[in-house]
């Protein structure tokens, strides 16, 4: 950990969503009036993984979280590894560590809980810092429209399809980052050859069906149709995230990419031929090409 000065922010970010956008930006502020640099506390996987086998899917891998973070002010991200070790320390004893690695100020969100069974309050929080007359803010639970905006609602929405209002609560698009991979390459039979990410582990899976996207290659950015699913019509095996990347040319194998989730188009469905698949897709790719005029 770099041991210069540093205001930091603890969570852990699932989505860096508008109510994490809220305490970051108070970070950066208060760094900014201290001239440090703000840092963001993160965790390399969930902390329930040590406990219990249905821990939730996350929003972003560890990287995809990191690049937000930075995209919103973070000049250092923080991971912390998820171990017996770390789920059983003290929160005191957790903040010293901090301090001895150049913590000089803390922000939280009201509803914050750490160290062992959660004991650490913001309010703990905030007497810990007056004691040692060290900056501390806590940030209110953030709503829209009357609703908390929380990770949890964000996965319930993505979950669902209704991606644009999980867009709206993220205040960016849901974004997903892989590798790409060999496919059955069926889709440049038809003329329409997509690109086959490998889903992060632990990482979210979107409602089957096809998406509005953008995407970021090597080469630049561009739009993409995107399946999420099984691929009924051609009896697909696994689930896949299947790019058309539209005005686009080259090889991607062995590349990572970034998707930007933006809109639902439609569900997955089986179709009676590939000729059916064919003009649904191209029919696809005018909406998407619509969406982002």
């Amino acid at each position: 950990m770099n041991k210069e000065k540093k205001i930091v922010a603890l969570g852990f970010f699932d989505g860096v969503h508008l109510g994490h956008q809220a305490l970051l930006k108070a970070c950066v502020n208060l760094a900014r009036q201290l001239n440090m640099d703000p840092a963001a506390i993160t965790f390399h996987r969930h902390p329930k993984t040590l406990f219990t086998d249905t821990v939730p899917p996350l929003l972003n891998s560890l990287e995809d979280r990191s690049r937000l973070l930075r995209q919103y002010g973070m000049a250092q991200i923080i991971t912390v590894p998820v171990s017996p070790v770390v789920m059983k320390m003290p929160w005191q004893e957790f903040l010293s560590i901090l301090l001895n690695e150049g913590a000089a100020g803390f922000v939280c969100g009201e509803d914050f809980r750490f160290g062992f069974r959660g004991e650490g309050t913001a309010e703990l929080l905030e007497g810990f810092c007056r004691e040692r007359n060290l900056p501390c803010v806590t940030v209110p639970d953030q709503t829209l429209e009357g609703v908390r905006i929380s990770s949890t609602h964000i996965r319930d929405l993505i979950e669902s399809g209704q991606m644009d209002e999980a867009v709206r609560f993220l205040g960016h698009p849901h974004i997903l980052s892989g590798q790409v991979v060999q496919g059955q390459q069926l889709g440049r039979k038809i003329g329409i050859p997509t690109a086959n990410l490998v889903i992060p582990q632990g990482v979210l899976v979107p409602k089957f069906g096809v998406y509005a996207c953008r995407i970021t290659t090597e080469q630049g950015e561009f739009s993409a149709v995107t399946n999420v699913g099984t691929r009924p019509t051609v009896a697909g095996s696994g689930v896949t995230v299947e790019p058309w990347i539209l005005d686009f040319d080259g090889d991607l194998y062995g590349k990572t990419v970034t998707l930007e989730f933006h809109r639902f188009l439609r569900p997955e469905k089986k179709f009676d031929s590939l000729s059916e698949l064919q003009a649904e897709i191209r029919k696809n790719a005018m909406q998407t090409r619509e969406f982002f005029l």
